[in-house]
C-alpha cells in the first residue's frame, strides 16, 4: 500500500548484544586449559627428542671400539711393550680401557662427554678358547653395551 510507513524490526536491541563478562571468562579459561594440556605435550615431546641421536651416537662409538678390538689376534705376537691404545697388538691389551671416546691413535673424535670402558675375559665357546669382549660407552646416566667374541685360532 502506498501510504504505508517503512517497517522496522520486530526484535528488539536488548537481546542482540552479544556475549556476557561471564561468558567470556569461561572461554578464556577453557581455552586456557588446552593450550596449558597441548604446551605440555610439546614440551615432553621436545625434551626428548635428542634421546634417540644419543643411542645412536653411543651405538657408533661402541661398533668402532669392537671392531678395532676384533681385528687383533686374541695371542700376543710379542714385539715392544704397549704404551697406549695406538701400540695394542692383541685382543686383551684392551683389557680395562677407560678413556673419553678417541679414534684408535688417540684424537678427539667431537665425542668428549662420552666415555667408553672395555672388558675382556677368556671363555670357552662350544670348546672353542677366545675372549669375550664387552664395550660399554655411557654418557650421562645412559649406558649402551656391546658384545663379541674373538676366537683363538
Amino acid at each position: 500500500m502506498p501510504g504505508d510507513a517503512v517497517k522496522t524490526s520486530s526484535f528488539p536491541l536488548d537481546c542482540c548484544r552479544g556475549m556476557t563478562l561471564i561468558e567470556l571468562i569461561v572461554s578464556i579459561v577453557v581455552v586456557g586449559i588446552a593450550l596449558s594440556a597441548l604446551l605440555g605435550v610439546f614440551v615432553t615431546v621436545v625434551s626428548r627428542s635428542a634421546d634417540p641421536l644419543i643411542q645412536a651416537q653411543a651405538q657408533a662409538v661402541a661398533e668402532s671400539y669392537l671392531e678395532e678390538i676384533l681385528l687383533k689376534p686374541c695371542v700376543d705376537p710379542g714385539g715392544p711393550p704397549e704404551t697406549g691404545r695406538s701400540d695394542y697388538d692383541d685382543v686383551m691389551d684392551y683389557n680395562g680401557l677407560s678413556e673419553p671416546a678417541t679414534n684408535q691413535f688417540g684424537a678427539a673424535v667431537g665425542l668428549n662427554d662420552y666415555q667408553v670402558e672395555v672388558a675382556v675375559s677368556s671363555q670357552n665357546l662350544s670348546s672353542v678358547p677366545g675372549r669375550l669382549v664387552t664395550v660399554t660407552v655411557t654418557r650421562g646416566d645412559f649406558s649402551f653395551s656391546l658384545s663379541g667374541w674373538r676366537a683363538q685360532y
